[in-house]
């Protein structure tokens, strides 16, 4: 009888990846759409939502190509989150869809936020939540004043228009709906903030809960292949990082970074998202604004291609001749949560090489996943048993050993680098009963590729981490008046 495949499927911010694995999560095909992130006004960040639909059609078909995906068990799906598309009844989008990174309605949430005390947080959220330009009221109120609320009947995150596109069902996950989910459904008092959401969010199902069938070939994969309904890319990246018992540990190096812990308790952290139980355990998460990006934003600036300048940053040494760089292009979230912040060298002298510029950028980035990650392990309030990592900017061995240095922890580099698509794979293998829980799942199919320790340069980067911390404190006002001068 033919081993089971699986297909996954990552609605990223710069692509949409899909893969084809096995039981044991071989990979056996994999596939790449890229797309823009429009910026029509400093601070925006827009996608267009047919350009996923469009992504996802070629993947899959190109999957095809590569593979027989006669008798695929299962897609599961994953995407970006705090990525909202307002759609029609017959899932038109109303406008482009609003990018996680996007600080349009940064005012809308100050004004949100301030309506709560910590008590308040505490009763709604379980602990300390930040309201900030990303959630998705902060979204629906601009959009109630900007947009065509009035036409307006689903909000979807993208993986929730492609499973509404392949299925005709439209279906959230909890985990997903960032902020407005508790153990017993949407959180009323979060809902009604902005009248009317409440009727325009979509029905909840369990990310492995199979919510339709392809109802097409035209997709690339057979009519009736079972789909689940999916989940957050960052709770992809964790089963497939085989984070899935207390102390499991997880660095994602993509767009932005993402830090997690899982845990079985939750110490207040500021910050810090911490999720609602689920079989018993807390992941607590930290997402920064950008990470993988700031690299691509610094190669643009330089005319140069990504690989030219991780090569120029391999040949500067650690501590870059006391360049720092502050990596936040758009703001920053975990944990600073702070929107007016923007990025900036420092140190820098008319002896700086532009090796060093290069290397200060990975430093820089690697010092905002330690902030996001100590953030995390407080919040989680256990020993971390090992961090794995993944991600495009995890294939740079170069970047993995940088940040186990500035970390202070072994990284362990996985086998499969887009372990969200892996993730994603494996939700649908649950959900059709190839696996009988994510952590089974996760424990056929991810394997640890290679590991790297700190090595003696992590203690002046230790150093430098301390300077890091203390410039952004000291630079705050300054960029709360600059940002004066934006709006």
């Amino acid at each position: 009888m033919r081993e089971p495949l699986l297909v996954g499927l990552d609605i990223g911010t710069t692509a949409t990846k899909a893969a084809v694995f096995d039981g044991g999560g071989r990979l056996l095909a994999a596939a790449t759409a890229a797309y823009p992130v429009h910026r029509p006004r400093p601070g925006w960040a827009e996608q267009d939502p047919q350009d996923w639909r469009d992504a996802t059609a070629q993947v899959l078909r190109e999957l095809g190509r590569s593979c027989d995906l006669t008798g695929v068990a299962a897609l599961g799906l994953v995407s970006q989150v705090n990525t909202h598309a307002f759609v029609d009844a017959s899932h038109g989008a109303l406008g482009p869809a609003i990018v996680w990174q996007d600080q349009r309605c940064a005012a809308v949430a100050a004004e949100l936020d301030a309506r709560f005390s910590a008590a308040d947080r505490e009763r709604i959220w379980g602990g300390p939540f930040t309201i900030d330009a990303s959630y998705l009221v902060s979204r629906a109120a601009w959009f109630a004043e900007h947009g065509a609320w009035a036409r307006t009947r689903w909000v979807l995150l993208p993986k929730d228009l492609v499973v509404a596109d392949l299925t005709g069902q439209v279906t959230t996950d909890p985990v997903s709906a960032v902020g407005l989910t508790g153990p017993d459904g949407y959180l009323g008092e979060a809902v009604e903030l902005v009248p009317g959401l409440g009727e325009r969010l979509p029905p909840l199902a369990e990310p492995a809960a199979v919510v339709g069938r392809i109802g097409s070939g035209r997709w690339g994969l057979p009519a009736g292949t079972p789909v689940v309904a999916g989940t957050m890319d960052a709770w992809g990246n964790l089963y497939g990082s085989g984070a899935v018992g207390v102390g499991d540990g997880m660095l994602v190096c993509g767009t932005s970074e993402i830090a997690a812990v899982v845990s079985d308790r939750i110490v207040p952290t500021f910050g810090v998202i911490a999720f609602p139980p689920r079989d018993g355990l807390i992941v607590h998460a930290g997402p920064t604004q950008a990470g993988g990006d700031a690299l691509r934003w610094w190669a643009q600036a330089q005319g140069r291609s990504i690989a030219a300048v991780l090569a120029d940053a391999a040949t500067a040494p650690p501590g870059a001749g006391g360049v720092l760089f502050l990596p936040h292009l758009a703001g920053q979230r975990a944990p600073l949560w702070d929107a007016d912040v923007r990025a900036s060298f420092l140190g820098v002298s008319a002896d700086t090489t532009g090796a060093e510029l290069a290397r200060a950028v990975l430093e820089g980035v690697a010092m905002s996943a330690r902030e996001a990650f100590d953030a995390v392990a407080a919040a989680a309030g256990v020993p971390v048993r090992g961090v794995a990592v993944s991600g495009g900017g995890a294939r740079s061995d170069l970047w993995c050993q940088i940040k186990a240095d500035v970390l202070g922890r072994p990284l362990g580099r996985l086998a499969v680098a887009d372990s969200a698509v892996l993730g994603a794979a494996l939700l649908g293998g649950v959900g059709v009963g190839v696996y009988p829980s994510m952590a089974a799942a996760a424990a056929a199919a991810v394997r640890v590729e290679r590991e790297f320790a700190p090595s003696p340069d992590g203690a002046a980067l230790d150093e430098l981490y301390d300077v890091y911390r203390a410039a952004y404190q000291a630079l705050k006002p300054v960029h709360a008046a600059l940002a004066q001068t934006r709006n």
